[in-house]
């Protein structure tokens, strides 16, 4: 069986969360079959392992929808790609697509990042349901990363094809000496966009009502959008790191009370999962995507209510609450690791494609 992987969508110099799920999950998927990645550009393989690869078009070129044209030319059985959009027109081959989250249906504002065409289409696209369905029923089957976003899928009836979750996990960080205990301060850490749907007003006004407390705001951010949060809460404790290294963040979440997030929506959470891997508890918004990831370890919260963020911090301070929370959190994120995700990825292909397909369309071609 011959795979090809559409790496296209890596980031150049540090992931963000589609990048690094295709990073995570084609370095364990390459140590179980040979395989060949796409990219778009040769810096894009810094972030990539080291497996064969070939250079194809962007996925924003306008030779997006007939890219099946390039890719033929490697003579795949199954592609895989980490999103829905990959063009298709034309092909040859098996294609499984993903679909990461549904948040921009209730949450249209696309990222930033964006040129303002790609925007442009980002919000006339999640005007209605049928353009998702149109584009997944073109695949052979559909990835999700999570059962909450499966759920959502046949709840929308989006498509026809098969659904396999392919859990999204996290990198390995450095974990320090379990179990853990209780550190000093009280040190919280939101590692996150400042997107509208992500709430982290709520984090700062809770944040104001607990003095003791301080927040690490970790993802680079506008001059505009520090102001503001600054002004929201003026007492309020706020660190802005604008962007740290991995390792720096490590340290940081070692060493921190709790992560927290107070979002709206998410299609998985890999935040949750960097915390709990390192014993760190995780203070969530009750929505059902974190009671999947942090199940009994998480402790929950109203993201629409400030006061309910603050009562769950001020709980984790009860007498062998927080070294409770942060045992189980190890033990529930052992769930969630590239190793596994690739090994379920791999089936799926098996049994779309199935060993030696290309060969047997070979023969039946020529017949």
């Amino acid at each position: 069986m011959r795979i090809v992987v559409d790496c296209r969508y890596t980031r150049i110099g540090q992931h963000d969360g589609i990048s690094r799920f295709t990073a995570g999950i084609v370095t364990e998927l390459g140590k179980r079959h040979p395989l060949t990645m796409l990219v778009s550009d040769h810096r894009q393989l810094e972030m990539l392992p080291s497996l064969p690869w070939q250079l194809i078009s962007p996925v924003t070129s306008i030779r997006e929808p007939f890219v099946a044209s390039q890719v033929k030319r490697l003579r795949p059985d199954v592609v895989f790609t980490p999103m829905q959009t990959m063009g298709s027109w034309g092909r040859d081959y098996k294609l499984l697509l993903t679909v990461h989250d549904l948040i921009y249906y209730e949450n249209r504002t696309p990222p930033r990042d964006l040129p303002w065409p790609v925007r442009l289409l980002w919000r006339l696209y999640h005007l209605a349901w049928w353009p998702q369905r149109m584009l997944l029923n073109r695949a052979d089957a559909v990835v999700t990363v999570s059962e909450t976003t499966a759920g959502l899928i046949h709840e929308h009836h989006l498509t026809d094809r098969p659904v396999v979750v392919v859990p999204n996990a996290a990198d390995d960080l450095a974990v320090p000496a379990l179990p853990r205990v209780r550190p000093d301060g009280h040190r919280l850490v939101y590692m996150g966009s400042y997107m509208p749907y992500k709430n982290v007003d709520t984090l700062v006004r809770a944040v104001a009502a607990l003095p003791d407390h301080e927040l690490h705001l970790m993802s680079r951010i506008s001059r505009d959008e520090r102001a503001r949060l600054t002004r929201l809460a003026p007492q309020a404790r706020l660190v802005f790191h604008d962007g740290v290294t991995d390792a720096a963040y490590a340290e940081l979440l070692a060493g921190a009370t709790a992560l927290v997030t107070a979002s709206r929506a998410e299609g998985f959470g890999i935040p949750l999962v960097e915390a709990m891997r390192l014993g760190t508890p995780v203070v969530v918004s009750d929505i059902p995507i974190f009671r999947e990831i942090g199940g009994d370890a998480a402790m929950y919260f109203d993201p629409a209510n400030p006061e309910a963020l603050v009562a769950a911090l001020w709980a984790l301070e009860r007498p062998g609450e927080w070294e409770r929370r942060s045992a189980a959190s190890v033990e529930i994120a052992a769930r969630f690791n590239w190793a596994t995700s690739a090994e379920r990825l791999l089936e799926l292909m098996l049994s779309i494609a199935g060993p030696g397909s290309r060969r047997r369309r070979r023969r039946t071609a020529g017949a």
